[in-house]
């Protein structure tokens, strides 16, 4: 790979060989460009700044010849830095190295188009002070895992550099070594054939819906464990819906709500996954009904969080009871009237 800079930053050239001919271009700028994240590559090319003979190539899945040309310009990283802002958290625990908040809805965790500002990194800016600049990238100070903005529940954050490469490598191995748990209460469609099971299903980007991810055999190696704890009944006593406990192996984007809908019970209020599911909502009583148009949201949080410390090797564990909009959903589905 040859390399070459300009005032927009680099610019990296790649030529295709044989061995890697008719393969993907992001996997050929993967194994070219160490220093670039698959995600950074993927952006790179969805931006049109990768190009395959000149020509501007937006898609990740294009197969490169023997002998191709790829160029890839790679703009100047951003120099600016979020800001603290006075943004009300809900601390379950702090110290020196990690602070443990329970996320409300609406909360988005770092800045991103549409959400430079308002966003967790910055109220853990404020609150926390110098001790997480840096950590995990400049846009995403001490994050280790992410919620999605209207799921709410129990995240931790690192506040010191030995935290985060503690914390970092607990996520990644999610429990399969560790003592890392992290446990989901679902309220979904319907009701599963069985008491418990596990969802092994490979996601990736919904290849027609960008905002969408989608259970795909190319996709990434995606584990959800679950079991039904409660049974809620519709008008005509069957079943409407149910709560059901997860547990993740895996960590992919919308893995919950994906892995429920994909085996046809998505969560109650998902606008993205459950959409199709919106005219059951006449099978429910009319308490349940109207609680569930009042969510706004997609029914699921966070409760459960276990990790050993990144210092004291203490195994720690908090729960976080349901916020309440779904205590309110919860007890209405229990109403029956």
């Amino acid at each position: 790979m040859q390399q070459d800079t300009s005032d927009k930053g680099e610019i990296l050239e790649v030529v295709v060989d044989g061995a890697e001919a008719s393969t993907r271009l992001d996997r050929v700028l993967a194994l070219h460009s160490p220093a670039l994240s698959r995600s950074r590559l993927k952006a790179l090319i969805l931006a049109g700044r990768v190009a395959v003979k000149g020509a501007p190539i937006r898609d990740p899945a294009y197969h490169v010849a023997k002998g191709d040309t790829i160029t890839i310009d790679v703009p100047e990283a951003a120099p600016a830095e979020p800001e603290g802002e006075a943004i009300a958290l809900d601390v379950v625990y702090e110290d020196d190295d990690l602070i443990v908040i329970d996320k409300p809805a609406g909360l988005v965790v770092h800045p991103a188009a549409g959400h430079e500002t308002g966003t967790l990194v910055n109220a853990l800016i404020a609150h926390c002070g110098a001790s997480l600049s840096g950590i995990g990238g400049v846009k995403r100070p001490g994050i280790v895992h992410r919620l999605d903005k209207d799921t709410t529940g129990l995240m931790v954050a690192a506040k010191n550099d030995r935290a985060h490469a503690s914390l970092s490598a607990q996520f990644a191995d999610h429990g399969r070594t560790g003592a890392m748990r992290r446990g989901y209460l679902a309220f979904a469609w319907g009701l599963p054939n069985r008491q418990r099971g596990t969802i092994e299903a490979a996601i990736e980007r919904h290849p027609h819906a960008r905002e969408k991810m989608a259970v795909r055999e190319s996709g990434r190696h995606a584990v959800t464990h679950w079991e039904v704890r409660e049974t809620y009944a519709g008008r005509g006593g069957r079943p409407a819906a149910s709560l059901i406990a997860c547990q993740l192996e895996t960590g992919r984007t919308h893995q919950i709500r994906v892995h429920l809908a994909y085996i046809g019970h998505p969560l109650l209020g998902d606008a993205v996954y459950g959409a199709h599911f919106a005219t059951k909502a006449s099978a429910l009583y009319p308490k349940a009904r109207a609680a569930l148009a009042s969510l706004g949201r997609q029914a699921l949080h966070a409760y459960l969080l276990t990790l050993e410390h990144p210092t004291t090797g203490e195994i720690m564990t908090w729960e976080a009871p349901l916020p309440a909009d779904l205590a309110r959903l919860q007890n209405a589905l229990k109403a029956a009237d």
